[in-house]
């Protein structure tokens, strides 16, 4: 992928090798949901240092950054930035050793499993070169980085403190998500795009005893295996065919000794679901069966069951999608973009978008290199760990190319240069027919100094934005 000829990407080389490093800092020291306090001061830094007006702290450890670059339509590029408590397996050199202590107390291990630390990278990496390209685009660009994507709450919890009266009103959110496809490729579901999920505990109460009596017992362990059992014909015999749902029983916790029957056992169920009725329809399901189960078993009181978290469905805007997809194409080439059908995973993206009534366009890029013979890690694995180049170049062209989609057209004498130089020096730089930095390394830094209003400050500035380019002054 050729990214030298692009107006905005063509600046991405000198940013390369800066973001691989950054990637791979974030990738070392991962951070639970709403516990993103390092991740979240370095997206702070590096937004205000590139000339976003930074807000912290919103819904916890949000960050948001926004770029007015004159009239136009007003775009939000999300990323999410929390880890998983999963021990890494990668064997990488900057693997994860991090541990913490969770919300239970527990000390745990934590790692990117899931590509967060590459979606925060890559849209650093965009944000930097919108500012950099100013000259091609005008609008606003909101770059928000969300806190606990995976435990569903983290777009809610921005809103609910005030997200949307702190900043514009977008007029479309998008993002994208690492997965394990083809390096290169991106692939999106026009419509709903991903299942609504949710996550229960089920404690179960029996009444404990010696292995040798069990009569004189009532068993939580037989009572939790027949209610994991009858918990699988919901979707086999109870939802339609025509739907697809998900029942995983993922935990089951009970007893310590194997001649003691516990006195309880614990379950914990996770649904998914592409239709609202049918998720309803599983979770009524499940708690109908653990409590006929517990009454068929003779428990003592009828099973506790709560909540643990749940996520919405993701629905797409077709046309918002198609029409991204079409720009990507258009950068990536046709054979790398492609349509796909609605994925079993969760997000809450979507919340964004909903709130407000504006289109969302989600999308996933590929990040490994396939193998013919050897399967993929999956997102969540020890194992996941993208190829970081070129997935890094093709996450920031991705949100680069899309954002400069849906924003509007450079204005005339719209430039490139940053404030600093002065509002005049700007002005008569346009009027000379100067815009871009490429325009000028054709021209002598004592040519510039002649035009009226451009002083020694402004081609200071100018020359060493031109340097962080690899660029200079003709006479330099």
């Amino acid at each position: 992928m050729d990214l030298t000829d692009h107006p905005i990407l063509g600046g991405f080389d000198v940013l390369a090798g800066e973001l691989a490093d950054l990637y791979r800092d974030l990738h070392a020291h991962p951070e639970l949901s709403y516990e993103e306090h390092r991740t979240a001061g370095i997206v702070a830094e590096r937004l205000a240092a590139s000339g976003y007006d930074v807000t912290s702290g919103i819904g916890g450890t949000g960050v948001v950054g926004v770029l007015v670059n004159g009239d136009g339509p007003v775009v939000l590029l999300r990323a999410d930035m929390d880890a998983l408590p999963v021990r890494e397996d990668t064997g990488l050199e900057y693997a994860s050793t991090a541990t913490t202590v969770n919300s239970a107390g527990e000390t745990v291990p934590v790692m990117h499993a899931c590509g967060h630390d590459m979606h925060v990278t890559c849209l650093l990496g965009a944000a930097d070169l919108l500012v950099r390209a100013r000259g091609h685009w005008s609008g606003t660009v909101i770059a928000l980085f969300q806190p606990a994507e995976e435990l569903g709450d983290g777009a809610r919890s921005m809103i609910d403190d005030g997200l949307y009266s702190r900043i514009p009103r977008p007029s479309v959110v998008l993002g994208q998500h690492v997965m394990p496809g083809p390096v290169g490729s991106v692939f999106a579901s026009p419509g709903t795009a991903m299942a609504a999920a949710r996550s229960m505990q089920i404690r179960l109460f029996g009444r404990g005893g010696h292995g040798s009596t069990p009569d004189q017992c009532v068993d939580p362990v037989v009572m939790g295996a027949s209610t994991v059992m009858r918990l699988q014909t919901l979707v086999s015999r109870e939802v339609s065919p025509t739907n697809p749902a998900v029942v995983t029983v993922g935990s089951f916790q009970a007893g310590t000794k194997e001649n003691v029957i516990p006195d309880e056992a614990v379950l914990k169920v996770n649904t998914r679901a592409f239709e609202t009725h049918v998720a309803e329809q599983l979770a009524e399901g499940i708690a109908r069966i653990a409590n006929a189960e517990a009454e068929a078993s003779r428990a003592p009181r009828p099973p506790e069951i709560i909540d643990l978290n749940s996520f919405p469905l993701t629905v797409n805007d077709v046309d918002a999608t198609r029409r991204t997809l079409v720009a990507l194409g258009g950068m990536l080439g046709a054979d790398k973009v492609f349509e796909i059908g609605p994925v079993a995973g969760s997000e809450d993206v979507g919340d964004l978008a909903t709130e407000l009534g504006v289109p969302l366009a989600y999308w996933f890029i590929g990040g490994f290199e396939i193998e013919e013979g050897k399967g993929l890690p999956s997102n969540h694995s020890p194992q996941f760990a993208p190829v970081v180049r070129p997935t890094l170049d093709v996450g920031v062209a991705a949100l680069v190319v899309a954002a400069q989609e849906w924003l509007g057209a450079a204005a005339p004498g719209t430039t490139e240069f940053p404030r600093t130089i002065g509002k005049v020096a700007a002005r008569e730089l346009s009027a000379h027919g100067y815009t871009r930095y490429e325009q000028l390394t054709s021209v002598a830094a004592t040519a510039l100094l002649a035009i009226h209003g451009v002083g020694p400050k402004a081609i200071r500035i100018l020359g060493d934005e031109l340097a962080e380019r690899g660029l200079a002054f003709a006479d330099a």
